[in-house]
């Protein structure tokens, strides 16, 4: 059994004989040869040498082909902030002030953006890998798009514009169907709908606005007769119930929901998951054998049956090649790694971290906890609302971004008890948890505060 009929197999929920493995390596790939972000994400022969390194060390069952959830957004009209190591981020949002619906003839086609470079390397990587790799085309999830284009205030829409809501979700839903067939066209097998924001929004909200655009277009994926994912980043586990019910072939989740309570959920709709090797305590940070434990420790608990093992979302740039390596080792050679490091002991973090005196502040404190909102869409949303505040009130507020990809910062969200990415700490209390709220919460709450 070769990886694509794997992968294949295990979304269409037959046997199979070992769990397959997908590395979600997107920038990451630039790093195996020498290339930043940027010239990964807008050269079509740097991109498909990246590929072709990831194919060649991480032996992938599956693969994403690009991870940028920016792609459509740039179509649309969003401008874009580019970076070294990390994807882009939306700079700009169009439907900011205004309520107006873009014009249908901005939406994409196969000659506008980086489209045609991107569909020429779908073309190239499926000649080259594809007869025995699953190819992912991911494509950017009808609400996130919708806050690309919206921005911040599509979650003040969400209480008290429900009518607007929809019609930009069904005009986001349009473009992801556009793209769903681009894709199918350059001979991808898997469409993934990557959705981050999904877990920022309530199981409610979820039903109401979003529930019809999730379902068409998991629909329009099988009536042509490919299989698809939806990835969710961030703390999803009470959207997961709601999102099966929109009926994906598969799941895909990062560290911050349990896996084995996700598939539970998963496992009663027979739906695969996917998931979900820590980004920055593990891959990035980790060492090879610590990746590998951790790996074999899921083997072992999970049932394998409908799973697939990958990383939690897109890997960190930096990410060691030596640890993906070792995660994929785990996966195809489970015993002979469970024997490696069954006596390993993970070296402790030493790094000593003062924490605010917060019973003694001048003024209120405001410690937003991000895996990087420089790459993290959840996490984006999140700062871009904290620095709406931070903006509004000034020097009577201090802000503060604490990004987990960086050492010191793990040691600050355990000794602070973070659990969850990204979430908001207000004079050292947790105010709130993967929830962006209004501008009106937010400012009402601050200004109860400064009295």
């Amino acid at each position: 059994m070769n990886g694509k009929e794997r992968i294949l197999k295990t979304l269409r929920h037959e046997p199979v004989d070992r769990p397959a493995w997908v590395p979600f390596a997107g920038v990451h790939a630039g790093s195996l040869i020498g290339k930043n972000a940027t010239e990964m994400l807008s050269d079509g022969q740097n991109l498909f040498d990246g590929l072709m390194q990831v194919h060649k060390l991480y032996q992938p069952d599956g693969m994403p082909v690009v991870f940028d959830l920016q792609v459509e957004a740039e179509i649309l009209g969003c401008e874009l902030h580019w970076a070294e190591f990390a994807p882009p981020s939306v700079k700009t949002h169009p439907l900011a002030d205004t309520q107006d619906m873009l014009c249908d003839c901005k939406q994409p086609s196969a000659e506008k953006g980086r489209l045609p470079m991107i569909l020429d390397v779908m073309r190239k990587i499926k000649t080259a890998v594809g007869d025995d790799t699953a190819l992912y085309g991911l494509i950017c999830g009808p609400f996130t798009l919708a806050s690309h284009l919206r921005g911040n205030e599509l979650f003040m829409d969400l209480i008290l514009e429900e009518e607007y809501v929809q019609e930009l979700m069904t005009y986001t839903t349009q473009t992801a169907l556009k793209m769903v067939d681009l894709y199918a066209d350059a001979g991808m097998d898997v469409i993934a709908v990557v959705d981050p924001l999904v877990s920022q929004i309530s199981p409610d909200h979820f039903t109401t606005a979003c529930h019809t655009a999730f379902k068409t277009i998991f629909d329009y994926i099988r009536a042509k007769g490919l299989a698809s994912s939806f990835f969710v980043c961030g703390n999803a586990t009470r959207q997961l119930e709601v999102m099966c019910e929109t009926a994906p072939d598969s799941i895909s989740i990062d560290e911050n929901v349990d896996m084995a309570s996700a598939k539970a959920i998963t496992d009663r709709y027979n739906i695969a998951i996917g998931g979900n090797i820590p980004l920055t305590t593990l891959m990035l940070h980790g060492t090879q054998q610590e990746n590998m434990k951790y790996v074999v420790n899921m083997l072992d608990n999970l049932s394998h049956d409908n799973l697939i093992i990958a990383p939690g979302c897109d890997m960190p740039y930096h990410v060691p090649a030596m640890n993906a390596i070792g995660a994929a080792q785990a996966v195809r050679e489970t015993d002979a790694t469970r024997e490696m490091v069954k006596n390993y002991e993970a070296p402790k973090l030493d790094i000593e971290v003062v924490l605010p005196d917060y019973a003694n502040l001048k003024k209120p404190l405001v410690e937003v906890f991000t895996l990087d909102s420089a790459t993290c869409a959840a996490c984006t949303y999140m700062m871009e609302a904290m620095n709406v505040a931070g903006e509004h009130f000034g020097e009577k507020i201090d802000l503060v971004e604490y990004k987990f990809t960086e050492k010191v910062n793990i040691a600050r969200c355990i000794k602070m008890g973070v659990t969850n990415l990204p979430c908001v700490y207000v004079n050292g209390q947790l105010k709130w948890s993967s929830i962006i709220p209004s501008r009106e919460e937010l400012f009402g709450y601050i200004d109860s505060l400064l009295g």
